[in-house]
């Protein structure tokens, strides 16, 4: 019997499956372990992420001089005294010190349409490695539209529950926050932007939206700025956030289907 001629399609099924994502997916193994290159793969990318946890941001050496200064950033800090508390006391990280409270104040206009800020969080590398090119999309981005864009900021040993008392301080239409997220095995670069609309005190994330992954293997920064406008818009016609206002991903959602439908 005449054999089918292998092609692109079924000669190798596996790879054409790992094609799809990034995980770690049908790699092999030597007797019941992974096979070597896998193993140090893993170790490596373990070892990034314990990094990206444990690293402290140095603003101006990390984000560079020209971009703080092209930006205007300043830098303020949580309740949080160092690393070791931060880590240990989630609930410190929500909070602004005394002094970020009055400089924040002193520094920003209240009343912003959009008001950014920069959050050191989980992984200092994501910030290091997306901030500095989706500030510029968001800013851009809101002037197109007509809106105020607040002064941006940084805050170190940040957590997602300080976006109440910015809040509090600037009264902003829309608050972004763009943080690093906690590190997994795939990406310690990873971003995510927590938003919404008038947070103040006692909001929790059922009044928060959220897009995460931003990074090279995820969401790229462009549609990340995309995404943020949009949901930022949404907020503003609905003057609401969080479980109220959901994203339109439009062409996304035919995309996601035919992916599946794909033979």
């Amino acid at each position: 019997m005449m054999k089918t001629p292998a092609t692109s399609d079924n000669r190798d099924p596996l790879a054409a499956i790992r094609t799809r994502t990034p995980a770690r997916i049908f790699t092999g193994r030597s007797g019941s372990a992974y096979r070597t290159q896998t193993q140090l793969s893993l170790r490596s990318d373990h070892a990034s992420a314990r990094d990206a946890v444990q690293t402290d941001i140095d603003w101006e050496r990390d984000l560079g001089p020209d971009f703080l200064r092209a930006w205007d950033v300043f830098a303020v800090s949580s309740q949080a005294r160092s690393k070791a508390e931060y880590l240990m006391r989630p609930d410190l990280g929500r909070r602004l010190s005394e002094q970020a409270q009055a400089e924040v104040a002193s520094r920003c206009a209240v009343g912003a349409d959009l008001q950014v800020v920069i959050g050191d969080g989980l992984s200092v590398a994501a910030v290091i490695r997306q901030v500095p090119h989706l500030l510029p999309l968001l800013h851009a981005g809101a002037e197109k539209r007509g809106w105020r864009f607040g002064r941006p900021f940084a805050v170190r040993y940040c957590r997602v529950g300080v976006l109440n008392d910015i809040g509090e301080l600037l009264a902003p239409a829309v608050l972004v926050l763009l943080i690093g997220e906690r590190p997994g095995l795939l990406t310690a670069e990873s971003l995510s932007a927590y938003m919404a609309y008038r947070p103040r005190s006692g909001h929790t994330d059922a009044e928060r939206n959220l897009i995460s992954n931003i990074h090279a293997h995820g969401v790229a920064v462009g549609e990340a700025a995309d995404r943020i406008l949009r949901l930022a818009e949404r907020m503003r016609r609905a003057q609401l956030s969080g479980v109220a206002v959901k994203e339109e991903f439009g062409g996304l959602a035919q995309n996601a289907t035919s992916l599946l439908s794909d033979k």
